[in-house]
């Protein structure tokens, strides 16, 4: 078994701001030469998430919606009043969602469904420039 490591780098503007990395990692994927294996991608920090979303703009509405029901911006979280940086909720949302994904590829292909992409959510309450890990792991062409 070989592990590749690599990363995307990406600027965002916070306040669940919904990216599409399907592509990033689909070409470090190609790069990495692997025929079959898993591709592993985290983030580095507490207040983003990856998940997987058939990307489209109702959707991410819907996203941002249910994250603001189910952790809303505007109530007491005993992080804001130790911090005072008022992003308790973007800690909740992310812990709820997670930092990593795995996904199977095949054939130097993701093996994700037709409708779905990988998607980086950057639940904070302010832009932010994002470290993005991506680990492969698998058997080599050739």
């Amino acid at each position: 078994m070989n592990v590749v490591t690599e990363h995307i780098s990406i600027s965002t503007r916070g306040n669940v701001d919904i990216l599409d990395i399907t592509d990033d990692v689909s070409s470090l994927l190609r790069k990495s030469n692997f025929r079959s294996g898993i591709v592993t991608v985290f983030v580095h920090g507490s207040t983003a998430a990856l998940t997987t979303i058939e990307y489209e703009p109702g959707l991410i509405e819907d996203m941002k919606r249910m994250l603001e029901h189910v952790a809303p911006q505007g109530i007491e979280y005993k992080h804001n009043l130790r911090w005072g940086d008022g992003n308790g909720h973007s800690h909740i949302r992310a812990s709820l969602l997670g930092p990593s994904i795995t996904v199977p590829f095949q054939d130097s292909s993701l093996m994700l469904g037709t409708w779905q992409q990988i998607v980086f959510i950057d639940l904070d309450n302010r832009p932010r420039s994002r470290d993005i890990i991506v680990q492969i792991m698998g058997d080599m062409n050739g």
